[in-house]
């Protein structure tokens, strides 16, 4: 239109021009005028859209009906919404890439499948997951096919130069050869998805026990295991996936008794971030994150040993958390101390087990998407993003995990999970950029976070009702209300511009 270029002012002035060329321009003004009447202003009375899921399962990302500004004054307002009040910026929600994960989607499904399946998690066109952040193992987790590190040697042998060193391990069929494939196109599909990559052991000629199983790296090998990272990080970078952020253990505290692991101390830690593995990162540009911990809620004080180190403290530049002990409000006493410390949460697996098996929707959307995110983190990591209808394969570990999708074996077809269900209520709707904005923590039962996405402005607010009973509340954000009753055990997101 005439005037779409132009200011609140240069239209005052556009259309005021007659009062000093009065001849020359009254007919052009008489069009501005027009057009001036007609700039659109907000509404107060702009709608909220409404997307409902139920623990029952009876709605899933229910589109509902829009929901209008136009509640009284008079009313009481539960969850007041300050979006000029910003926290921190989210890099985005998703899952693991687990071998298991990829050898499914690439072994086990069509190419039509296939396409179908990852244009649907990576993508957010027709409604996709639009997944931004995702996790890979480096070397064997529990969920591969059978254990591996990047650099096996025959027993009594070691490779302290890496000559050894490959992307493709030596045992076949473990699923990691169908990662790269899978991540490239998830990449193609979404350019912004930011990875992370864990080892589950080092290889077993650096372990004081000679094993992938149990064991701790030998003081020796400090040096070798961080090139082995460095050339992790250079290998996936030249074979098209760069590595946003690396831990140098995954849950360094678990002894796991059947799959890749390796106890790793705070002070063993600090040696290998501060030494070695910090410096020779900080070379790289841009240069790959290191995030410390990347273990439960329930021993704060080993991310807190390692921050305390002044020289590891400059090269860590996150705490990443699992779920599956000790309570969320950690995250928070950890930000508190080291503000510049960034936050994430990194694992979180659904399945066979209480809360998980029988309120998984609420589980997840109040944990991990809620309380997670108003403790400060910029991500929220599921665990396998696909597995089959065996809750695999995997060597070990858990045997009822649940996937985002799970895919059968026989026939490639793929159905969603609750943990799909529940992710989604984030990660549909709130984008990598995003800031999490100011918003009142409400009733007990009633838990909510806010945000603003950076691209166009809309609001966004996930709200879930854990209680037996419908609840209704009032959102206020600025002159404006809106009220919604929720139904028993729900998640609902709310947004607008």
């Amino acid at each position: 239109m005439l005037y779409s270029g132009l200011n609140s002012w240069e239209r005052f002035q556009y259309c005021f021009l007659p009062m000093k060329f009065p001849y020359a321009v009254s007919a052009l003004c008489l069009l501005v005028l027009a057009a001036c009447a007609a700039v659109p202003r907000p509404s107060p009375h702009a709608s909220v859209q409404v997307w409902l899921s139920t623990a029952d399962g009876r709605k899933q990302l229910a589109r509902e009906a829009d929901v209008a500004f136009d509640v009284a004054a008079g009313e009481d307002t539960i969850i007041d919404i300050d979006a000029g009040k910003r926290y921190q910026a989210m890099v985005g929600f998703g899952a693991a890439i687990t071998d298991s994960s990829a050898w499914l989607i690439e072994q086990r499904m069509s190419p039509a499948q296939r396409d179908q399946l990852l244009r649907e998690l990576f993508g957010r066109d027709d409604g996709g997951l639009g997944i931004d952040f995702t996790r890979l193992s480096i070397g064997a987790s529990d969920f591969s096919r059978a254990h591996y590190s990047l650099d096996d040697m025959p027993p009594g042998q070691s490779d302290p130069t890496l000559a050894h060193f490959s992307l493709t391990p030596k045992i076949a069929g473990t699923g990691a050869d169908e990662v790269l494939p899978v991540v490239r196109a998830a990449l193609a599909i979404n350019p912004r998805l930011k990875v992370m990559a864990s080892p589950w052991s080092a290889p077993a000629w650096m372990k004081t026990n000679g094993s992938m199983l149990h064991g701790t790296l030998k003081y020796e090998y400090f040096a070798a295991f961080a090139n082995y990272l460095v050339k992790y990080v250079d290998a996936m970078a030249a074979a098209g996936v760069p590595i946003f952020a690396l831990t140098v253990q995954n849950e360094p505290r678990f002894n796991a008794p059947d799959y890749p692991g390796m106890l790793l101390s705070a002070g063993a830690r600090r040696l290998l971030i501060g030494e070695h593995l910090g410096p020779a990162l900080a070379q790289r540009k841009p240069p790959t994150l290191i995030f410390d911990w990347d273990h439960n809620w329930d021993i704060e004080t080993e991310p807190l040993a390692l921050l305390d180190d002044p020289l590891a403290n400059r090269y860590v530049a996150a705490v990443a958390w699992h779920c599956y002990a000790g309570y969320v409000d950690a995250q928070t006493r950890v930000h508190d101390k080291y503000p510049d410390k960034d936050t994430y949460l990194t694992e979180c697996s659904g399945g066979g087990w209480k809360p998980m098996r029988d309120d998984g929707l609420l589980t997840i959307a109040r944990r991990l998407l809620i309380d997670s995110v108003r403790g400060w983190s910029r991500g929220v990591l599921l665990w396998n993003l696909a597995l089959d209808e065996n809750h695999g394969p995997h060597a070990g570990g858990c045997s009822d995990c649940r996937g985002l999708v799970t895919i059968n074996s026989k026939t490639g077809n793929y159905t969603r999970t609750v943990d799909y269900v529940a992710l989604a209520h984030a990660s549909r709707f709130v984008r990598a950029g995003a800031q999490r904005i100011e918003s009142s923590a409400g009733r007990a039962d009633l838990d909510n976070v806010a945000f603003r996405n950076a691209d166009d402005a809309s609001l966004v607010m996930i709200v879930a009702n854990s209680s037996s009973s419908t609840q209704r509340f009032v959102a206020r954000e600025r002159e404006r209300r809106f009220a919604y009753t929720m139904p028993a055990r729900s998640v609902a997101t709310f947004v607008w511009r």
